[in-house]
């Protein structure tokens, strides 16, 4: 079994412990949390091992901490040496869809659309998780140029990531003729992370086909 990146604990590549959670939390977002609010976004620590890391760190400088009344509020001290490596690190899942967008954009043969669906987008992607990618041609394409470009992105992703890529291809026909009928497509545009294209265009094609269905079925019944 191969094992890759957590995109839900992107700090464990570097250290499994609690720390690296709480780091992670810290480091996207510019703002101030009590140790409550970190505990909660972690949600399966200790609010008291939550605390000690936050003052262990704190301790180190990587965290700064301002009391409020009767409480503590921590940030990241973004002036720190290693903050700039620690939010790198935090903003992984940003880094592979910008990463995904510069090697599609220079393809010969330009998708219509693509996202990252799945888990890769969710809470439960760990390192056994495939990252998923669903990639829209047009209908008229040079079909093993198209596979060789798709290969080698899914090679890239690996060397990227250690997860394995799977490509999901559609021709545009394809998404228009199984609106309704394919679940995965009504996923991807709720929860999809575009990385090509127009952002709205999977919500723009299933809300407009789904218009247009019942004119036509209304159509042949007369």
């Amino acid at each position: 079994m191969r094992w890759g990146l957590d995109l839900t604990h992107p700090l464990a590549v570097v250290t499994p412990t609690l720390d690296g959670g709480v780091l992670g939390v810290l480091a996207l977002a510019d703002a101030e949390f009590t140790s409550g609010q970190v505990h909660r976004i972690l949600a399966g620590p200790s609010p008291r091992g939550v605390m000690k890391v936050l003052e262990r760190l704190t301790d180190q400088g990587i965290v700064l901490r301002q009391q409020a009344g009767r409480t503590y509020l921590y940030r990241l001290n973004r002036e720190h040496l290693a903050a700039p490596h620690i939010i790198a690190l935090a903003n992984q899942r940003s880094t592979l869809l910008e990463r995904l967008a510069q090697v599609t954009s220079a393809w010969l043969i330009k998708p219509v659309f693509g996202a990252v669906f799945g888990s890769t987008t969710r809470a439960d992607h760990t390192v056994e998780s495939d990252i998923d990618l669903f990639l829209v041609h047009a209908d008229d394409f040079d079909e093993q140029a198209w596979s060789d470009q798709t290969g080698l992105l899914a090679e890239k992703v690996f060397g990227w990531t250690g997860n394995d890529a799977r490509v999901l291809n559609f021709a545009k026909s394809d998404v228009l003729s199984r609106v309704g009928r394919e679940p995965v497509l009504d996923e991807i545009a709720n929860e999809g992370l575009v990385f090509v294209g127009e952002p709205n265009w999977l919500r723009t094609v299933i809300r407009t086909t789904r218009k247009e269905t019942p004119k036509a079925l209304k159509g042949r019944s007369r």
